[in-house]
């Protein structure tokens, strides 16, 4: 993951769409696929319905976990939405990165977002935004 992310572009906009469903909480899930390329995407319930942060119950980490590992999929990033901030990680996302391999996508569900969709690489405390480059 030198610097990009692909994505199917299709995930891309359910992202969207999971957020612009939950204009009040902050949204989540987690992203799988094969050789390197998302291709399926797993909304999830944030545990803690909050418009300012989020997170994903334990218990539903764990199902969706071992549904991947049946599927055959890799986990290859987790996203959430920023209702009313910049899609960049918030001190609160940088201190809870706990995958540092995986990509983190941060959603603007607000429709005059330049870019709705941003991905990054977080790793000990450092943030390096990553291209996102789309696939059919």
């Amino acid at each position: 993951m030198a610097g990009e992310i692909r994505s199917r572009a299709e995930i891309l906009d359910e992202m969207i769409r999971h957020a612009r469903r939950e204009p009040e909480v902050e949204c989540c899930g987690l992203l799988a696929g094969c050789d390197g390329v998302i291709t399926k995407s797993f909304p999830t319930v944030n545990a803690l319905a909050s418009a300012t942060v989020y997170e994903i119950a334990p218990q539903e980490l764990f199902q969706l976990f071992r549904r991947l590992r049946e599927e055959g999929l890799e986990h290859l990033g987790h996203y959430h939405s920023h209702l009313h901030s910049d899609n960049f990680p918030s001190e609160r996302d940088i201190a809870q990165a706990y995958y540092p391999d995986q990509a983190y996508f941060i959603i603007s569900p607000q429709a005059e977002a330049p870019r709705p969709v941003r991905a990054f690489l977080i790793r000990n405390g450092d943030v390096q935004e990553l291209k996102i480059e789309v696939t059919v």
